[in-house]
């Protein structure tokens, strides 16, 4: 679901790493928030992407607190947020791919979950096969 301004209001700075209420003010970006339907009021994990035209570009993903580490509340918060941009990005009539910057010890990681390639240094994309089985993954009457 797309942040409000009342959802920005109760997010504790405490809790998240990035300052979310900033990049939500960012005129190019749009971000979202994945929430449980039978508790829309906890946010579970924030995205921030930007539709650069021919691909999104994914700004910011971040789990909420209590969905890091190995006591973590919810598995695959990130996999779902990467899945929704990958799922908007097909609505809109694109080719479904996705790019973002990662950090040096999770190219791995990306590579073998997300099924994301280095596109040089950091920066990594998601191409459109590995976009849609993301999306069916995660939303599985989407495709």
């Amino acid at each position: 679901m797309p942040i409000t301004k009342k959802d920005i209001s109760v997010l504790k700075s405490k809790d998240w790493s990035f300052n979310w209420k900033t990049e939500a003010n960012e005129v190019a970006k749009s971000v979202y928030k994945l929430v449980i339907v039978d508790n829309p009021t906890i946010v579970q994990g924030l995205i921030s992407i930007e539709d650069r035209g021919n691909h999104y570009f994914i700004h910011l993903i971040e789990s909420s607190k209590f969905n890091r580490g190995s006591k973590k509340l919810y598995l695959g918060v990130p996999g779902n947020l990467v899945a929704f941009a990958s799922k908007q990005f097909f609505l809109k009539g694109y080719d479904g791919y996705v790019s973002f910057e990662s950090k040096t010890k999770l190219i791995q990681h990306y590579e073998k979950s997300l099924g994301a390639k280095i596109l040089f240094g950091n920066y990594m994309a998601i191409n459109s096969i590995a976009s849609a089985k993301l999306a069916g993954q995660y939303f599985p009457d989407f495709l």
